[in-house]
């Protein structure tokens, strides 16, 4: 692994660029020298026997002519010319003489006399014979080796006449053999240039790269978050200027780190304890970010909600698109109902840069469910009390009206009118001091005037009451204990609860039905629970009955003068004291009231 990571560092690419850099010049200057001292040795080598055949062209072109009619004493003169000449000159390997006409008149070898008297066949002799030129080859001899042999034909001229030619075959390769021996030393000093070259690069590059090693290792822990460490400053070249810029630029990502991190974390502690939702999003749509009141709202997780798009968290993709919801300048309402009301609003704000470049939309969501319901309940209070004040207004005009047209005067008629008069003004007076009853009680206006009561005599005494006015029809049975029960309560405003509620039992219980008491004690609440056997209450309608106005048989419930508001009085003074009231459906038929209040035992000296 270290031996992969040397050979892909900067170090071993700064030794090779070196080593390729003297290798390049060598070759060319290996290239260069090497060709021109081959063609030096060469011309030198060549010029050297050129010049030795001066003198054996004019000793042979005296003998041609000294001997021109006797050839048998010309050949023998020849022969010995030319012994003596390759005595002279090992390079030779043979040399010979060629009339006119191309017959070899003489040659050198000693074991290739035969050859004299016959007619050359060598294109060079007859090249040159014909134009007059001396004419010269280098080739190679396969039955030597493949030694590079020289050939030259040189003519001889009387008089600008060719008489002749000399033929000469010389060994060229120890020529050759020189070069190889040169191009080894040059290739050997080559090679100790290089190897010093990659020592002394390996250590220069260190200069260079232990620097830049520092700085990856310092760019690896700022990677990791630690801005401790910082780089050694080796010099003030460069390098030396790059390492104080790097350990400046370390402080300063430090800094901005340290910012970024508080912010981050002012952020986080705002969105995770604000109340609104906020949900960002990126240019695509995507949720980047969500907080927790957000995820309580949407139900949904963080992990389901992150890179799902907007519209698909909000729950409206089958209504808008992305683009839909960047352009919206009013507030989107989500109704998220299912079995309660539950409903969102979300303002939606683009992020945009100075460019204009939209980089997500961010969106803030507000639970508006308890103010669409405060808001429905309001609708609905109006329109109910104009319901109720309409109704004995309606008919206090009728009748009023019928007394006007002349119904006063009829002594049978005019008694009962005015007594329905009398019934719908007094049922206005109740209804309106229902209504300003809650809301003193709304606007906490209406304070308890609390003392201790026994509530087993008070609740016998209320039950005593009305069981003097109930019809015969209709039976009382009580499961109340004759032991004390002494609790702390506002008189007045608890006997109006029961009151109402016993009331309500008895109106709505049929013949020969029967109304059940009950009172539990326990540590630290007693429990009231009143069971009539009338029609009874729809379960959906049991959380009901306890709204304003509300009514499970409006028709019948006006008709005995209800207000619609005495359950919803009960209901706060029974809170205003701490406790708890509701119904139930009786397992047979009928309804069964029940509402706690404190309770904590008391010494007996105390009540006494």
């Amino acid at each position: 692994m270290h031996k992969m990571k040397f050979f892909q560092s900067v170090q071993f690419r700064l030794v090779m660029i070196y080593l390729l850099l003297i290798l390049v010049a060598m070759q060319v200057i290996g290239a260069y020298f090497v060709r021109e001292l081959e063609g030096q040795l060469e011309k030198n080598f060549q010029d050297s026997i050129k010049n030795s055949m001066t003198l054996l062209d004019y000793n042979v072109r005296e003998e041609i002519l000294k001997n021109g009619d006797n050839s048998a004493q010309m050949q023998t003169d020849i022969r010995e010319l030319l012994v003596d000449y390759a005595r002279n000159n090992s390079s030779l390997l043979e040399v010979r003489i060629v009339d006119e006409r191309g017959k070899i008149l003489g040659t050198s070898n000693m074991d290739n006399q035969g050859v004299v008297g016959q007619k050359s066949t060598t294109p060079l002799v007859k090249r040159a014979l014909s134009l007059g030129t001396s004419e010269d080859k280098i080739y190679m001899d396969e039955s030597n080796d493949n030694k590079r042999v020289w050939v030259t034909v040189s003519p001889i001229k009387n008089k600008n006449k060719v008489i002749g030619a000399i033929y000469l075959a010389a060994s060229i390769e120890s020529v050759y053999s020189q070069v190889d021996s040169i191009t080894n030393i040059f290739i050997t000093g080559t090679l100790i240039a290089m190897g010093i070259t990659a020592i002394l690069g390996i250590l220069l590059s260190r200069t260079i790269t232990k620097p830049i090693i520092d700085m990856k290792r310092q760019a690896y822990a700022m990677a990791r978050g630690n801005y401790t460490r910082k780089v050694k400053v080796y010099g003030l070249d460069e390098i030396g200027e790059l390492a104080q810029s790097f350990n400046s630029l370390t402080k300063r990502v430090q800094e901005a780190q340290a910012m970024t991190e508080g912010e981050r974390r002012k952020l986080s502690s705002v969105l995770s304890y604000m109340t609104d939702g906020v949900i960002a999003t990126d240019r695509r749509g995507k949720v980047i970010l969500i907080n927790s009141p957000a995820e309580k709202m949407l139900r949904v997780a963080h992990e389901t909600a992150n890179g799902k798009p907007l519209t698909e968290v909000l729950g409206v993709q089958d209504e808008y698109e992305f683009e839909d919801l960047m352009d919206m300048t009013e507030p989107l309402t989500m109704d998220r109902s299912t079995v309660e009301r539950y409903v969102l609003r979300a303002n939606l704000s683009v992020i945009q840069r100075e460019t204009g470049f939209v980089n997500g939309v961010i969106a803030v969501l507000h639970d508006i469910t308890d103010q669409e319901k405060v808001d429905q309940e309001r609708r609905d209070f109006v329109s109910n009390v104009s319901h109720e004040l309409r109704t004995p207004l309606t008919s206090m005009h009728s009748y009023l009206e019928a007394l006007s047209d002349g119904a006063w005067e009829d002594k049978e008629i005019a008694p009962h009118f005015l007594e329905v008069t009398q019934n719908e003004t007094e049922r206005m007076i109740r209804l309106v001091n229902d209504l300003l009853k809650l809301s003193r009680m709304d606007g906490g206006r209406e304070h308890l005037d609390k003392s201790f009561v026994n509530f087993t005599d008070f609740f016998n005494h209320i039950i005593d009451r009305f069981e003097m006015m109930k019809k015969d029809s209709i039976k009382f049975k009580r499961y109340i204990p004759r032991t004390p029960v002494i609790i702390e309560i506002d008189e007045d405003k608890v006997m109006q609860v029961l009151d109402n509620i016993i009331s309500n039992a008895n109106k709505y219980s049929p013949d020969g039905g029967q109304i059940s008491f009950f009172l539990k004690k326990t540590a630290d609440q007693i429990e009231i629970s009143i069971s009539d056997e009338g029609l009874g209450i729809p379960e959906e309608d049991l959380d009901k009955v306890f709204d304003r106005f509300f009514r499970v048989d409006k028709a019948r419930s006006r008709e005995m003068g209800g207000t619609g508001l005495g359950l919803a009085i009960a209901r706060e003074v029974i809170e205003a004291h701490g406790g708890r009231i509701w119904a139930e459906s009786n397992k047979r038929k009928g309804t069964t009231v029940k509402f706690t209040l404190p309770y904590s035992d008391l010494p007996e000296d105390d009540w006494e």
